[in-house]
């Protein structure tokens, strides 16, 4: 690597594109011995694994594990933090052979990988301690064997809420003996997905209650801002914060690499995806395994053709594999496998490969654009020189504002804290659904508690509905059904769309979740699996199933969205000088209009077509602001759209900067003429139904983030508007960049 590197500095053609090379020096281990109360055979058992002392952390972990306080261990990837937690539950496993544990991560992938790693530990320690699985692939047989004598159960939140916890008395052996109870890559859970999780959790200790256990909380993240207040929040105990990372690291090399200009004028730059093939191409010839990582399914299609077409000559196609969401765990499991082995020289995945899954050890990292947060970037770096040795990250900007920005201003990215986690638990409609599954699980009774929230007015609210029965001070649950059935933990949505392959029979090759169904998966779409190209003769959108057959074409698809938003209530407002800004309830409805076909390498636009597909309604929070008729009177209709479209264009990407969130969380829609007060207005709003507090916190930063959004302009070295400020000149016109400029002076903004 460090001859690469060394070979790397001297090519004129990659080094004018270089902003900013930062290196991270290596650092040497801290360690201590192992503490002297760890059982003789758990100490045998990790000698004979090569470990004879314990970095700081595991150690401090492990003392204050054992002086009985919950605990949440934060150090980077790769520096051994699943001993944090496996040390104590397995010194309790030998003395106690009743005890339980219960084990949570957020992906399948995740607890197969843990279930080996403590199998292998059982057999050196030859303790009869009974290691299982139990999630959606687990066969009924198994799982009786397992509520009845399963030592550590393995499972994921989703398993919990709607196999375990709804039926609680077949598993009375683990609920009365729970003594641990693990949550891992704690930073996962976070927006609409974490809240819902902190509900799960106040289910959990709920039934623990009942039956009498009281279980320690044992928990582990990668590098977040608030990481006590976070898993705080989301068990709802307060934490011992262990993060005295003693785990060694080999020098790491991040380069900030931002794509060429290719016209001037315009400000138009070469694709970041060509610049990803060539770095990872670079890298992959040379003999260095790579993982490519991409912010969206399609980008990692077609990366992959774009890689394996590449090197198929000198190392087959087989060698670069792509990985996501929507391959079939099979597939999944075969891919970590050859990159364990070393056998996949190269993956390109999307955030998927971000947590913690055993892929052995890769050199290089390459970044398609900006991954969205510090955290994330972080994270997907660390995949690469997980076990000493150098490593390099090459983070390719794409031409949006906010990779332009970051990519131009290194010192902001390296200076800035990783992201907080943000939840909100007691978001009405998340809140709501799981009292109904509490109450189904165990009757509430007057003045019971749920988290921090009185349940006396929900109650009331359910037995109304008919949902729930009181009798006397308690409340029964008296519908057929049990309610986690249709409750999903990851969306509002309920159920995936299913892909079947009809080239040969017919076979299902992966899946798409409904809101990305209808841009994804229309009729006429190109959908890009594993790098073979399908196209979708049928999609049923009742039964949730779209038909593709395997083809052969030099193009992709991309669908538009038409979304119209309305006011439904508003909760504050503060009129500034010409500018009226309001955070409230919206309804937004959207819905797919046409199709572009896009041919692959050049990315010109070779046709369209229509999408007839139904609508999809959101109710969630939403922040916006809105022009005096005055300075609405100063412009004409076009000018004002020209004006508000540059100014959203820069302001979706710096909004989730300031929030601290992935920029799927936040969505923002310019209107002319706004349907509640008529006037030019720009809206805000959180991605997820009831919202999670986002729009609401811009709504406090209304000043700085137009303050960043004129300094970004001015900022911006092109004539009339780029990519990389106010967007491309056909979305905005020749005068966009000044127009965007007047809008902002006439608020009153300063830079």
């Amino acid at each position: 690597m460090e001859e690469w590197l060394s070979q790397l500095r001297t090519r004129k053609e990659i080094m004018e594109n270089v902003t900013f090379w930062h290196t991270q020096p290596a650092r040497p281990s801290r360690t201590t011995s192992l503490p002297e109360e760890v059982h003789p055979k758990l100490k045998l058992a990790l000698e004979a694994k090569g470990i004879r002392e314990l970095y700081t952390h595991q150690a401090a972990a492990f003392h204050s594990v054992t002086a009985g306080r919950h605990v949440v261990t934060v150090t980077p990837t790769a520096s051994g933090k699943t001993l944090c937690y496996n040390l104590p539950v397995l010194q309790t496993l030998l003395h106690d052979d009743s005890a339980r544990a219960l084990y949570l991560f957020p992906t399948k992938a995740l607890a197969q990988d843990q279930v080996a790693e403590l199998q292998e530990l059982a057999d050196l320690m030859e303790a009869d301690i009974k290691t299982h699985t139990y999630d959606g692939d687990t066969p009924p047989t198994v799982r009786q064997v397992i509520r009845n004598a399963g030592h550590i159960v393995v499972t994921n939140p989703d398993m919990l809420h709607s196999a375990i916890l709804p039926h609680h008395t077949k598993w009375v052996k683990l609920f009365e003996n729970l003594r641990y109870i693990i949550i891992d890559e704690l930073h996962a859970y976070r927006g609409v997905f974490g809240s819902h999780v902190a509900n799960v959790i106040r289910r959990l200790k709920r039934i623990c209650q009942f039956y009498g256990s009281n279980p320690q909380f044992l928990c582990a993240s990668a590098t977040i801002r608030n990481p006590k207040q976070h898993a705080e929040r989301l068990i709802g105990e307060s934490v011992d914060l262990n993060d005295d990372n003693g785990a060694p690291a080999g020098e790491k090399h991040l380069i900030f690499y931002n794509p060429p200009v290719v016209n001037q004028q315009l400000g138009i730059r070469r694709s970041s995806v060509l610049e990803s093939q060539k770095l990872a191409g670079l890298l992959l010839r040379d003999g260095i395994q790579t993982i490519v990582f991409a912010r969206s399914r399609v980008r990692v299609e077609i990366l992959l053709t774009y890689l394996q077409d590449l090197v198929k000559q000198e190392l087959g196609t087989k060698s670069i594999r792509g990985y996501r969401g929507g391959y079939l765990p099979k597939l999944r499991r075969e891919i970590e496998r050859g990159l364990r082995s070393g056998e996949i020289r190269g993956v390109v995945s999307t955030n998927a490969l971000e947590l913690g899954i055993d892929i052995g050890q890769l050199q290089a990292c390459v970044l398609n654009g900006y991954p969205g947060s510090i955290a994330s970037t972080w994270q997907q770096s660390g995949r690469a020189g997980r076990r000493h040795g150098s490593s390099v990250t090459f983070l390719v900007a794409s031409s949006n504002p906010l990779d332009q920005y970051l990519i131009q201003n290194p010192d902001y990215f390296l200076g800035t804290a990783p992201e907080e986690a943000r939840i909100h638990p007691d978001n009405l409609l998340i809140l709501l659904d799981h009292v109904k599954c509490a109450a189904y699980e165990l009757p509430f009774e007057e003045g019971d508690k749920f988290g921090e929230e009185k349940l006396s007015d929900l109650l009331e609210f359910l037995a109304e509905e008919k949902v729930l029965h009181r009798v006397g001070s308690r409340w029964y649950w008296m519908e057929q059904g049990f309610p986690a059935h249709n409750i999903s933990l990851r969306s509002a949505a309920q159920e995936n769309f299913i892909i079947i392959d009809v080239t040969a029979g017919h076979k299902v090759i992966g899946e798409v979740d409904r809101f990305g169904a209808p841009t994804l998966i229309h009729e006429e779409a190109i959908y890009l699996h594993e790098g073979v190209q399908y196209q979708v003769e049928k999609l049923d959108y009742p039964e949730k199933k779209a038909y593709v057959r395997e083809v052969n074409v030099d193009y992709f698809t991309d669908a538009n969205l038409a979304t119209e938003l309305k006011v439904l209530h508003i909760d504050q407002e503060a009129q500034e000088g010409p500018l009226l800004r309001q955070y409230g309830e919206v309804t937004v409805t959207a819905k797919p209009t046409i199709f572009k076909k896009i041919r692959l390498r050049t990315h010109e636009n070779i046709g369209s077509g229509p999408i007839h597909l139904p609508e999809e309604e959101l109710q969630t929070s939403g922040y916006w602001f809105s022009f005096s008729e005055e300075e609405t009177a100063k412009r004409s209709a076009n000018d004002m759209q020209m004006a508000l479209l540059g100014l959203a264009n820069v302001l979706v990407h710096l909004a989730p900067l300031h929030l601290m969130c992935d920029p799927m969380d936040i969505r923002v829609v310019p209107q002319v003429k706004a349907i509640h007060n008529k006037r030019p207005t720009i809206y805000f709003y959180d991605r997820y139904p009831g919202g999670i507090g986002l729009s609401q916190r811009l709504y406090e930063l209304h000043g700085e983030l137009l303050k960043e959004a004129g300094r970004l302009i001015r900022g911006c070295g092109c004539l009339s508007g780029c990519p990389a400020c106010v967007g491309p000149i056909e979305e905005v016109g020749l005068l966009g960049k000044d127009l965007a400029l007047s809008l902002l002076d006439g608020m009153r903004v300063s830079s």
